[in-house]
């Protein structure tokens, strides 16, 4: 509608649901009155800063293609999930698990981030990092219950970083990074239960026997770039698997 004031919102102090996106908002200093809010949303709109007034009850928070730059100011401690996609954010610093104890599902696509060092949510389970420039993963050891991890079309070329103590991610999307070498698809043998792995428009993903390849180094895989790990497949792959060992004992010996 193209509000540039929302001033009169302040009255309806039990509002739950409340949807200003598409409007021209550069502040959001009304809502601080709505202490019973639960879930909002203001997309499409011309915020600089998603900074408000704490409020005790919001659950879920939606900031999208906005022009937001940092994380300062998001203090909400029952908030569960947080969209920021398509907006100017550079960095992960700012957001704290002191504030965010509760945040479990974080949606960062299409912004200017280049690491992941910093990000301090600790008790995330889907973190969405797509179509960013992020070029070396940092800070990976802290996320004990994170399941979803979606990285496609960043800058990685190595896949240092991931820790045995992500023991919950089950799904992790590389598609569109510059992972050459299937050494670097080996380091992934570190998480207990990934399950599916999305790995196609890599470099690595044109040679001979991809997916027998990758299979090899990451036998617990169920899915591969979305299609379901056939046995026989899995067999080939032990093959591929048994002929490096034995490769590398000999050198080893040698």
């Amino acid at each position: 509608r193209g509000l540039t004031d929302i001033s009169l919102i302040e009255h309806f102090i039990h509002l739950r649901y409340v949807d200003l996106s598409k409007n021209k908002l550069k502040d959001l200093a009304p809502l601080s009155s709505l202490t019973q809010l639960l879930w909002l949303k203001v997309d499409r709109n011309l915020l600089t800063s998603a900074s408000m007034q704490e409020l005790p009850y919001l659950q879920v928070i939606s900031f999208d293609r906005n022009r937001i730059m940092d994380f300062e100011g998001i203090t909400h401690p029952l908030l569960t999930n947080l969209s920021l996609k398509e907006n100017k954010i550079e960095t992960v610093l700012g957001l704290s698990h002191d504030h965010l104890f509760s945040l479990q599902v974080l949606e960062l696509r299409g912004n200017k981030i280049n690491t992941t060092a910093g990000l301090g949510v600790s008790k995330l389970k889907k973190l969405y990092l797509a179509k960013n420039t992020i070029c070396s993963l940092e800070g990976l050891e802290e996320f004990e219950q994170l399941e979803t991890l979606h990285l496609r079309d960043n800058k990685l070329e190595a896949l240092d970083g991931f820790s045995a103590s992500m023991r919950c991610l089950q799904y992790l999307n590389l598609r569109s990074n510059g992972i050459k070498s299937f050494q670097e698809v080996g380091k992934l043998q570190v998480l207990p239960m990934l399950q599916a792995l999305v790995l196609m428009d890599n470099p690595c993903a044109q040679e001979p026997d991809y997916r027998l390849q990758v299979l090899s180094w990451l036998p617990q895989l169920q899915r591969l770039d979305k299609e379901t790990v056939e046995e026989e497949e899995q067999e080939e792959a032990e093959k591929i698997r048994q002929t490096r060992k034995e490769k590398e004992k000999v050198r080893t010996n040698a």
